[in-house]
């Protein structure tokens, strides 16, 4: 059977597992364009036939897989590796074998590749819409929309204002933001004059943290496979007062709690979970959620300051240079490099390097540029902070 013929199969195999997941499994409506596109790392469900794929011999299976993975390497066609994911057990752990971090090979394909560092080499492009009539953000994949509206969703965020705050819900999918449901995955928060915002996780910055027994109100007892029951704070960003309005654009800081500063120096390296762990939970309490606080070193944790534009004077406008990929003049635009001093053993490359890059495009279109140490998911959230008013800061 030649290769092609392989891919076609696996794409029709998807095709079966997609009209399943409708009638009532827990993916219902995972194939709608406005869900995550991205496997959910669960194992598929034993009412799927495995068929006469699962007893390959390991080695061809291996070969397979590796040629899908190396075939297909933008989506939608990269759809094929998550099909090849849903076949069975066996084909399932051969595949997370063989598909890379996006810190190792530059792409996305499972849902905690959203968690995990971009690559090092060059940044993973993508752009947010925002809708004013529902208060939600989404986050796609890709360099600019496209004219059929077809591009992957990677996340979604809901906007809700509360007496003394602002909170984004954020999710694997646009149509649910529940705490509850296992596509959540964390949350923006800012203070009441929206000059400070913190980032909680769903999920442990890593997957050995320890967690303490005393800040977290569930047992062993009852068991809930994926339900967010405790907020791990990993960043907090601050906008700089600017009431006289006497300065230029905003200025912003973003301490990220749960990346060491030793992960810009020569050999560091950046936490990576491999997995959304299973979570227990005692639902005889009266919340869902507590919050904890990495037990890190603050003059550890790696800060982010965005870059100082200049002034351009036939212009008459603050400017930097975002090499084409942002074109409307906004006060939310912003790039962020590395806040480091010389003891921090830090090279002058990896200073300058913009580790992250926000700006609009379009009526409610901003493309968003990110890149190691940051995680999608962080690189977003620091992002709707600036969709945040702020009068006392511009």
């Amino acid at each position: 059977m030649s290769f092609k013929s392989i891919v076609r199969e696996l794409r029709e195999m998807g095709d079966g597992i997609g009209s399943l997941s409708r009638r009532g499994i827990e993916g219902r409506h995972w194939r709608n364009r406005t869900r995550s596109h991205i496997a959910p790392d669960v194992a598929p469900s034993e009412l799927i036939n495995q068929g006469q794929w699962a007893n390959l011999p390991p080695e061809l299976l291996l070969d397979i897989i590796r040629r899908v993975e190396e075939s297909e390497t933008s989506w939608p066609a990269r759809t094929v590796v998550v099909y090849c994911a849903s076949v069975c057990k066996s084909w399932r752990d051969i595949t997370k074998e063989i598909v890379k971090t996006p810190e190792e090979c530059g792409r996305l394909t499972f849902p905690i590749s959203l968690k995990q560092p971009g690559p090092r080499d060059s940044p993973i492009q993508c752009y947010i819409r925002r809708d004013r009539a529902t208060s939600t953000h989404r986050l796609y994949f890709g360099l600019t929309p496209s004219e059929d509206e077809s591009d992957k969703l990677l996340l979604a965020a809901k906007k809700i204002r509360r007496a003394t705050s602002t909170e984004f819900a954020i999710s694997l999918v646009a149509d649910d933001f529940s705490r509850a449901s296992s596509t959540y995955v964390g949350k923006l928060r800012s203070n009441f004059l929206g000059t400070k915002f913190t980032i909680y996780d769903s999920q442990p910055p890593t997957d050995t943290t320890n967690h303490n027994r005393s800040s977290q109100r569930f047992q062993k007892k009852q068991v809930s496979p994926k339900l967010p029951s405790c907020s791990y704070s990993i960043a907090t960003i601050s906008y700089e007062l600017n009431v006289l309005r006497t300065r230029g654009p905003r200025r912003m800081n973003c301490t990220m709690h749960s990346i060491p500063i030793s992960s810009i120096q020569e050999g560091g390296t950046a936490p990576t979970p491999k997995s959304f762990p299973f979570k227990t939970i005692d639902r005889s309490t009266s919340s869902l959620s507590t919050t904890t606080t990495p037990n890190s070193n603050p003059l550890d944790s790696l800060m982010l300051k965005n870059k100082a534009p200049r002034w351009h004077e036939q212009l008459q406008c603050w400017c930097l240079n975002f090499k084409g990929r942002v074109t409307v003049a906004s006060v939310k635009n912003f790039q962020l490099v590395a806040a480091v001093d010389s003891s921090h053993n830090v090279s002058a490359v990896e200073q300058e390097k913009v580790i992250l890059q926000f700006g609009k495009i379009g009526k409610d279109i901003f493309t968003m540029d990110y890149r190691y140490p940051l995680s999608a998911y962080q690189a977003f959230a620091i992002c709707l902070s600036s969709f945040d008013t702020k009068p006392a800061c511009e």
